[in-house]
């Protein structure tokens, strides 16, 4: 399985940025995808996660504000964020999971990709 992000950037406070994941290879077995981010200096942490049937959740500091989706015709993961603040920058990275249901840990992914820069600055 190769995840490859896409979409990140340098935006204002306030602005909004897309992010995408292309899923690729042995993607059959694969139902959920997550979303999760790395601030400088700080720990890997879920930032949102979906199932193949387009059940969702999002972490409490991104709820209101980002919307996770997929495309499962094409493939692909969305998240979308709205109203960033300084504190969203880091590095986004997708995954996906060989098992079933929700999940925000980052055990609980077996497939990663490399991550794609967000910097929300003035």
């Amino acid at each position: 399985v190769q995840l490859v992000e896409s979409g990140g950037g340098l935006v204002q406070p306030g602005g909004s940025l897309r992010l995408s994941c292309a899923a690729s290879g042995s993607i059959l077995n694969i139902d959920t995808m997550g979303w999760f981010r790395q601030a400088p200096g700080k720990g890997r942490e879920g930032v949102g996660s979906i199932t193949k049937s387009g059940v969702s959740v999002l972490s409490p500091s991104v709820s209101g504000r980002f919307i996770i989706s997929r495309d499962n015709a094409k493939s692909i993961v969305y998240l979308q964020m709205n109203n960033l603040k300084s504190e969203d920058t880091g590095v986004y990275f997708c995954a996906a999971r060989r098992g079933s249901g929700l999940a925000l840990a980052v055990q609980s992914y077996d497939y990663w990709g490399r991550g794609t820069l967000v910097t929300v600055s003035s």
